[in-house]
């Protein structure tokens, strides 16, 4: 089941997405679950549910914690303080990775379209030589039906022949 999180408006399918489950995206990155279900209620992450497993949309989820770093490190320098270097470089570790995972199904994506695009390409070479035998076979079947008509109206003169004949005699006997 979807969140009620906005929908993706860029060029990318829905079987392009890149989908973590849910303890793996916590391990990545090191959020709380609380706070990953309330950006998940919010709209800043997008989720579903499949297999009754929650799973978590990596793309949108990297964006999410960009902004959030962004927030953060602009509310840090408004109050004259600085995040911890290690919580920075989690974050980036945590984008990294879920952008890594973006890339790979994307990967995937491609691959799996270029072999659907080589299977149908098969599919319709396979489709022609069918149709092109079915054309010869077609012809084949006319040629024989033509010597079929040429012999039976042949057959049909030479019984009108011999019959006019038979008639002929008869008539000339009595």
């Amino acid at each position: 089941m979807e969140s009620n999180a906005p929908t993706n408006t860029s060029a990318t399918p829905a079987s392009a997405k890149a989908w973590i489950e849910f303890s793996e995206f916590l391990k990545l990155s090191g959020l709380e679950e609380q706070k990953v279900l309330e950006m998940i209620e919010n709209g800043l992450i997008t989720s579903k549910e499949e297999d009754g497993r929650r799973l978590i949309e990596a793309e949108s989820s990297s964006n999410a914690l960009v902004q959030r770093v962004q927030t953060g490190l602009t509310s840090a320098e408004a109050n004259g303080s600085s995040y911890d270097p290690v919580f920075v470089e989690r974050t980036i570790h945590t984008i990294m990775g879920l952008h890594d995972k973006v890339i790979s199904a994307k990967d995937e994506t491609i691959a799996a379209f270029k072999s659907e695009n080589s299977f149908l390409k098969d599919a319709l070479i396979s489709m022609q030589e069918v149709y092109d035998d079915d054309k010869k076979t077609i012809e084949v079947m006319r040629e024989e039906l033509s010597h079929a008509r040429e012999e039976l109206e042949f057959m049909k003169r030479k019984y009108r022949l011999m019959w006019g004949k038979v008639a002929d005699l008869g008539n000339a006997k009595g």
